[in-house]
């Protein structure tokens, strides 16, 4: 028991089984992994829950499945709606056993594709942890078993570590009291030493062991013992064929270890299932880190300045990586339309022509993913041009990703894998992040080639490249802050300290456009003597007003070398740095622009009359400005993007509550900060007998797309709602329509319900959607019983109707999941605090006591992770 605490080190039941379904999503890369145990009355209850969706998560949290249908042929109702929540492709139900006897069972799901065999492997060796856990801290204490047999379940449950032969020589020598341990490894090269403990008061091992070792495989038992030096030496074979053996020396006789042998002989077997399994882990670790060490083996290419070397080393990584045999690396010519085979593996004839159609392709339709898949190259219709080379060649898929350097296309990386190859989303980071890397590397070879042609001076030659080495230097460091950077602010500052530190100048402004266009201001200003800051940013943080400017130049771009009478020109900005200038300083404006639009400008001052800004300079400075344009302009389609998806999700929102007789609305609409735009939706309709329709839902998804969702819920609540006004009917027939226009994977939840002003009847049913809290006068908060599937899944589905009266003072409160949903460092902010809220607030009229149930999520919460939605209806006196 100890010996397993030792190896779990958790002293919690529940929390080692949030551990370990937490490292089996994490090695098996599961969406959702459940750990089940029974309970008395012979159920599976979920213990411990990992899942990417928090909503997922909470609906598993405590859910109990019947024990005969966990591992049957169907799913259990709870694992069925989970599955299709996540669009589950592969699934893997296991058992969790005790002596033969089910005690639990572990459950995992994963979209995109199945389990390969690996994952399951990790899937089982989670049950066995499972196991042992519950053994170790929820077991029948009368079934207990000693030190050693726990100790060889805790090796095998906790196999994937990769230190095992010493785990193997510890508990061993710990739960036998032997005085050494020594576990061996067999290989091609014959015996050697993995592991050894030893008391440092005993005696050194015999000197024969190694003797011994080999008499024990002589005999091919399992168990041998030995006389040596007063006591015994035990030899274990670990493994059939054995992977190796542990030795232990003991002070007893043989004859009085007789009882321990068939112990050990079981540890044995799990000693040797431990070292097994730490070898693969060592192996799938030795594979991380190549594909860790490609970015850095293409880093050395870049270093060297052969461009022949460079291709033909991210050629070999790439073949390597994705396990295709036949790839290449085109280059665009110098007339700019035409692709030429730089470097290439594996292919023979006209395959130029099918790499000129990938690019076609990706700087088509799939330019906003960067890059293109050609699942089944002799089928897909986009090949029909290039069929022909595309069977001389013998290509089965393809996939391109174009090369560039800012706006500069540079070429592509053309991979043509076996058909049905899927590329996990891992491959395709790292497959833009290899081109990156690529498109630098190729800039950086062909400029030093261009100077070594033009120049024989070794020494120009040195200076040149060292020139280049600063500039691509600096372009990194900019597109890394793109990048990585968590705000476009910090983003800016970084490209301007880069400016500084890489290009040797004094100071850097970075000036954007001001939202009312009249004017460029700092977004970032970097200076590099901090004595002189203070000043010097009193100076850099003029704004610049865009009449005076030379917008025809910048949109050019042309940069524009300061003098006195060139800063007096463009006006108050610059006009502080004239005495500088008349000093012997040096200034220049670096224009940040695409097509005809002014994105900014780089300002550069340099105050060391000997080192003035120069030609190489300015030229490295311009080579910056392209990317720096284009995260600028792609930062104003987001902004762009981000107004009207919120423009139209406004338009979507009723803008303003139902006069109805008899009844008082109330309704607030709380956005997320972390997403763009949520798919909460809410609207009203007063039908023709005078009964008020109220629709309540929950798009999937976030953006333009959900915005579109929820402009297509709120048509199909209007077209809907006065033909089939009955709740029940109108969510079955706005199901079937739902399933005819949403995507693949997608769902909407809704809650539909009618009020009768007049005799206070409701008339409720539910989609998949938080059930309605209805408060009655002296009473408690109580959930109106609804439930059915979200729209959008399943065809076919009936809703329940439920019907109650609503008193007259009585309070309808309906909402999104983002309400009971919010977080407070994993804590859930729940119905019960919901409900506390609602008492808390029940005085205030409709309105206002939304706003103050948004409110109190917002104070649990802080900023909210997700949009949410309240609408409180009351009947009047």
């Amino acid at each position: 028991m100890v010996a397993a605490r030792e190896t779990t080190e958790i002293n919690d039941l529940d929390a080692a089984l949030a551990a370990i379904v937490e490292r089996a999503g994490l090695l098996a890369d599961a969406d959702v992994v459940i750990a089940r145990l029974a309970d008395e009355s012979g159920g599976l209850v979920a213990h411990a829950v990992h899942a990417r969706s928090e909503s997922v998560r909470a609906e598993l949290e405590g859910s109990r499945i019947d024990a005969k249908a966990a591992l049957g042929d169907e799913l259990p109702r709870p694992l069925r709606v989970a599955a299709e929540r996540v669009a589950a492709v592969g699934v893997l139900r296991l058992p969790v056993q005790d002596d033969g006897t089910v005690i639990g069972s572990v459950e995992l799901l994963r979209g995109r594709r199945e389990f390969d065999e690996l994952q399951a492997a990790l899937a089982r060796a989670a049950a066995e942890e499972v196991a042992l856990a519950w053994r170790a801290f929820a077991g029948d204490p009368g079934t207990a078993r000693d030190a050693l047999e726990l100790a060889g379940d805790a090796l095998a449950a906790g196999s994937a570590e990769t230190y095992a032969a010493d785990q193997v020589a510890q508990l061993a020598a710990e739960t036998t009291e032997a005085q050494a341990s020594l576990v061996w490894r067999y290989d091609e090269g014959g015996e050697h030493v993995l592991a050894a403990r030893a008391d440092p008061t005993a005696a050194a091992a015999p000197a024969f062991a190694l003797d011994a070792l080999r008499r024990a495989e002589d005999s091919r038992e399992p168990v041998t013992v030995e006389p040596a030096a007063g006591g015994a030496l035990v030899t274990l074979r670990l493994g059939e064929p054995p992977v190796g053996a542990l030795q232990l020396v003991f002070a007893q006789e043989p004859e009085a270890l007789d009882p321990l042998l068939p112990r050990l002989a079981t540890f044995a077997v799990r000693a040797a299932q431990a070292l097994r399994t730490s070898e693969r882990r060592q192996s799938l670790a030795a594979d991380l880190d190549r594909t860790r060490a490609l970015l850095t083996i293409i880093g050395q290419a870049i270093a060297e300045l052969s461009l022949s070397h460079t291709l033909e080393t991210a050629v070999d990584r790439v073949r390597e990586l994705i396990g295709a045999e036949s790839l290449a690396v085109y280059l665009v010519e110098e007339d700019g339309e035409r692709l030429e085979t730089a470097a290439e593996h594996g292919l023979t004839g006209p395959h130029v022509r099918i790499g000129e159609r990938l690019l076609e392709l990706a700087l088509g339709p799939a330019r906003g993913r960067g890059l293109v898949l050609v699942e089944d190259a002799v089928a897909d219709a986009r090949f029909s041009g290039v069929r022909d080379a595309v069977e001389e060649v013998g290509i089965e898929a393809a996939l391109g990703v174009p090369v560039r350097a800012g706006e500069e296309l540079i070429g592509l990386l053309a991979v043509y894998p076996e058909r049905g190859r899927v590329v996990t989303e891992n491959e395709e980071s790292l497959l833009r992040a290899l081109v990156a890397q690529l498109a630098v590397a190729v800039q950086n070879a062909q400029l030093h080639e261009k100077v070594e042609r033009e120049s024989g001076d070794a020494k120009r030659a040195r200076d040149e490249e060292a020139e280049v080495s600063r500039r691509l230097r600096a372009l990194y460091e900019i597109s890394r802050s793109f990048t990585e950077s968590v705000s476009l602010d910090d983003a800016f500052a970084a490209v301007v300290s880069t400016i500084v530190e890489e290009l040797d100048v004094d100071a850097a402004v970075l000036r954007v456009p001001h939202e009312r266009g009249d004017s460029l201001v700092p977004a970032a200003t970097h200076v590099r003597d901090e004595r002189l800051a203070e000043p010097l940013r009193r100076i850099l943080d003029l704004p610049q007003p865009v009449t005076p400017v030379q917008p025809t130049a910048y949109r050019a771009g042309e940069v524009v070398v300061l003098d006195a009478d060139t800063a007096r020109a463009l006006g108050p900005a610059h006009e502080p740095l004239i005495p500088f200038l008349e000093q012997g300083s040096t200034a220049a404006v670096i224009p940040l622009a695409t097509h005809d639009r002014i994105l900014g400008t780089l300002t550069l001052l340099s105050l060391r009359v000997e080192q003035p800004i120069g030609p190489e300079t300015l030229a490295a400075g311009l080579s910056i400005a392209g990317p720096t344009a284009l995260a600028l302009d792609n930062a104003r389609l987001q902004q762009q993007r981000k107004e009207f998806t919120e423009a139209m999700q406004s338009a979507l929102l009723p803008r303003s509550e139902p006069t109805v007789p008899g009844l008082a609305v109330g309704a607030v609409y709380a956005p997320s900060t972390r997403v763009e735009v949520g798919g909460d939706v809410y609207d009203f309709l007063e039908l023709p007998d005078a009964r008020l329709a109220v629709v309540l839902g929950d798009v999937t998804g976030h953006g333009i797309d959900a915005a579109a969702d929820m402009a297509m819920a709120k048509f199909v609540f209007r077209s809907l709602a006065r033909e089939h006004s009955e709740p029940g009917d109108f969510l079955a027939a706005a199901n079937e329509i739902v399933l005819g226009e949403i995507g693949a994977g997608k769902f909407i939840t809704l809650l539909y319900l009618t009020v009768d002003p007049r005799s206070g009847e409701v008339a409720c049913a539910s989609a998949g959607h938080p059930a309605p809290r209805v408060v009655r006068r002296g009473a408690e908060p109580e959930a109106i019983g609804v439930s059915g599937l979200a729209l959008g899944i399943d065809g076919g589905q009936r809703y329940e109707t439920a019907h109650l009266r609503l008193e007259p003072g009585a309070t309808l409160v309906l909402y999104t999941d983002g309400l009971p949903e919010a977080r407070q460092a994993g804590e859930l902010y729940g119905v019960q605090r919901l409900d506390a809220a609602i008492l808390e607030s029940i005085e205030l009229a409709p309105r206002e006591l939304a706003e103050a149930l948004a409110a109190d999520c917002r104070a649990f919460a802080g900023e909210l992770g997700d949009d949410l939605a309240v609408v409180v209806l009351r009947r009047t006196e």
